[in-house]
């Protein structure tokens, strides 16, 4: 089967807005017959789409399973690059093990990989992340910013501002940014996001942007080890929410505060992170490798280093630790 004729039925499909889409058509179009398009509408219903007929007129999009393919997600997008290639895949074993191969083969910027699940998913410092199927957001972004490679480590605060925004405006949950690369809510984590590079010595070539996210998932489908620590935001709203609209705000979020951070440098971004970190001005216990710190968290710094006012009155830079923040 094409799949190009496939997603490009189904782009026609959603954007119809319940009115019919000819296939006779779609048909002229690839050359192809009206039995070959009713093959792909058959395999679309497969997958979950619900799909009429209307003599004489074409086919209707009666109703869409919950899927984040790049037809789902591009019916939402208002990005220039962000989003609009889109490589979907059932399962995988790591989005971010896929999106370092395509960049080292020259994507475009922007370019998104995706999956309905991970069995082999990754956080910060090579943690497993649990990625069950169908019920969250797994995925990772190409970007290919004009930064220099020092300028790197900061897209990690970018991308959490992006995602912190897009929870925001899609739903009623306020979240707080754990830093360096967590979304809390109500001190739980929903989402992890693991910053990766591919860089010259003077010149970013690619920014692996990998994002994992708690969506749909009810409590019991969690470890019990983590029902005290970790939870989904359909848990929060009470409600199932758009896995697809939701990629799409990330994206545009994402693209807007990439932009904003090339041409105005961090100052801006740190400034909106501030605003959404859960430790700010909070005593904090920070976990090194070799040692541990506590003191009061006074903010970043436009490196995007975690400053830290000890006991003492002296103020040390936290580059990587583990943060608890004291209630």
């Amino acid at each position: 089967m094409n799949s190009t004729v496939k997603d490009e039925l189904l782009k026609r499909l959603l954007g119809a807005n319940g009115e019919p889409v000819s296939g006779q058509e779609i048909a002229d179009e690839h050359g192809l017959s009206r039995t070959a398009i009713w093959k792909y509408v058959k395999e679309l219903e497969k997958e979950g789409y619900e799909i009429g007929t209307i003599r004489k007129k074409g086919y209707i999009l009666i109703a869409s399973p919950d899927r984040v393919n790049a037809a789902n997600v591009q019916q939402h997008l208002t990005t220039k690059d962000f989003g609009r290639n889109i490589r979907y895949f059932e399962t995988c074993t790591s989005t971010q093990t896929i999106a370092h191969e395509e960049a080292q083969k020259g994507v475009a910027n922007g370019t998104v990989i995706i999956s309905e699940e991970q069995t082999a998913g990754r956080g910060r410092m090579a943690r497993p992340w649990n990625s069950k199927s169908g019920k969250g957001i797994w995925m990772s972004v190409i970007s290919r910013p004009s930064l220099t490679p020092q300028q790197a480590p900061q897209m990690t605060l970018v991308a959490a501002v992006a995602v912190t925004r897009a929870i925001e405006e899609l739903t009623d949950i306020e979240p707080t940014i754990k830093w360096p690369n967590d979304i809390l809510v109500d001190g739980k984590k929903v989402t992890g996001i693991l910053t990766e590079l591919q860089a010259d010595p003077d010149q970013v070539k690619a920014i692996i942007l990998g994002i994992g996210m708690n969506v749909n998932q009810e409590l019991v489908e969690f470890p019990e080890e983590l029902h005290d620590i970790a939870t989904s935001l359909q848990i929060l709203a009470g409600k199932p929410i758009d896995r697809a609209q939701l990629i799409a705000k990330i994206l545009g979020f994402l693209e807007l505060y990439t932009s904003m951070y090339e041409k105005h440098g961090f100052s801006p971004i740190k400034l909106l992170w501030e605003g959404y970190s859960n430790a700010t001005g909070k005593r904090i216990r920070a976990v090194m490798l070799n040692e541990t710190l506590e003191g009061t968290a006074l903010g970043i710094s436009d490196e995007g280093v975690l400053e830290l006012r000890l006991d003492d009155g002296s103020i040390r830079g936290i580059y990587s630790a583990d943060i608890e923040v004291s209630n």
